[in-house]
């Protein structure tokens, strides 16, 4: 199963700004490495370098980058996102995790989005958006109530949608 996995805005889609996200919610967070851990995790290598820390612990990193000397500590490389999901075929699930063009080129491949809709404020210097997401292709599988972030008081709901057959 491919699923992407991303934390956008819900009047534009934004998902970033100079590099990082546009809101950092916890529980958001806590709900990505919930379900990302023991899966592999495929990325732009722009969004790879934003990680703070590096690698992705307890899951396998593909980066996907045009520069055949690039490489980090903790990842694999591939040269475009069909060699990245040919290296993580014998994964029963792979989580797309940015950054926007990554999401744009594989929401026509995907079978799951796992989104988190942020009903706060969008940055005016947002500069990075997730693709439209196209109701006649997908449809709600699942859908939480409302949760304001405590330190922000932005709100925010996690939702799941899948692939209409």
């Amino acid at each position: 199963m491919l699923t992407i996995i991303a934390a956008i805005t819900s009047s534009h889609g934004a998902i970033g700004r100079k590099g990082d996200l546009i809101y950092h919610i916890s529980e958001d967070l806590r709900h990505f490495k919930e379900l990302t851990t023991g899966h592999t995790v495929v990325m732009g290598r722009r969004t790879f370098e934003s990680l703070p820390k590096g690698a992705l612990p307890n899951r396998r990193n593909i980066v996907i980058t045009s520069n055949p000397d690039w490489s980090a500590p903790g990842t694999e490389t591939a040269r475009s996102i069909k060699e990245a999901i040919q290296l993580a075929s014998g994964d029963t699930e792979t989580f797309i995790i940015g950054g926007g063009r990554v999401y744009a080129d594989t929401l026509e491949l995907a079978d799951r989005l796992a989104i988190t809709l942020i009903e706060g404020p969008e940055p005016p210097d947002a500069d990075t958006f997730f693709p439209p997401i196209d109701p006649s292709k997908w449809e709600i599988s699942d859908m939480s109530d409302t949760h304001i972030d405590a330190p922000t008081s932005v709100p925010y709901r996690f939702i799941t949608f899948r692939r209409k057959r």
